[in-house]
């Protein structure tokens, strides 16, 4: 009998597009039209700023995500919106990379985990397991890396500090060589993982 090969767990890099994508089902549900036709009667409106163009989106019952993708596309997305996800992440530790490899020591510890997706953004980068995010990424200053993580009923002592790299990522450890990514944050980082999949 020939022996099954183990799946390799999935693990995808996103950008902002995958928002974006989202964002256009929610004003088609929402609406029950299209991008394009937002698009079409917006353009014939010639809205001059975004403030006026946000009111009028409201009394239509255009709001939240939806009406900022038509914002966006009326009056055009940040950079970090169109950016890749190599290009987020490089951005990150251009200034400080001597840090990249604290994040790719991280990530790699994160393959041995499971299931998960790599959420680039502007200023860090989230782990995401199919449930929701367990871990945060964070080059904070020239010579540090943080790790922020969703550990329930765990308060903050020893190497888990509290985090304010978000509200849902109660503990943070702080790491500054690769050499800091040991057995004590690999138990934490699993701990994560698993109370979040």
């Amino acid at each position: 009998m020939k022996a099954v090969k183990a799946a390799k767990p999935l693990e995808k890099t996103r950008d902002w597009s995958h928002f974006r994508d989202t964002w256009i089902r929610v004003l088609e549900k929402q609406t029950g039209k299209g991008l394009n036709h937002w698009n079409a009667r917006i353009r014939k409106e010639e809205f001059a700023d975004a403030r006026s163009l946000e009111a009028w989106l409201a009394k239509h019952n255009v709001t939240g995500y939806a009406q900022q993708l038509l914002v966006m596309e009326r009056f055009g997305y940040p950079a970090f919106f169109t950016a890749t996800a190599d290009e987020l992440i490089n951005a990150q530790y251009a200034d400080r990379p001597h840090l990249r490899p604290i994040y790719e020591a991280i990530v790699a510890a994160g393959r041995k985990l499971g299931e998960f997706v790599i959420q680039a953004r502007k200023g860090y980068v989230s782990l995401v397991t199919p449930r929701r995010t367990f871990a945060r990424i964070q080059g904070t200053t020239k010579n540090r890396v943080d790790l922020g993580l969703r550990i329930d009923g765990k308060k903050p002592g020893g190497r888990l500090q509290p985090s304010k790299i978000h509200e849902t990522m109660k503990l943070q450890i702080s790491l500054t060589s690769p050499d800091d990514v040991d057995a004590e944050v690999l138990a934490w980082f699993k701990k994560a993982y698993e109370q979040n999949r």
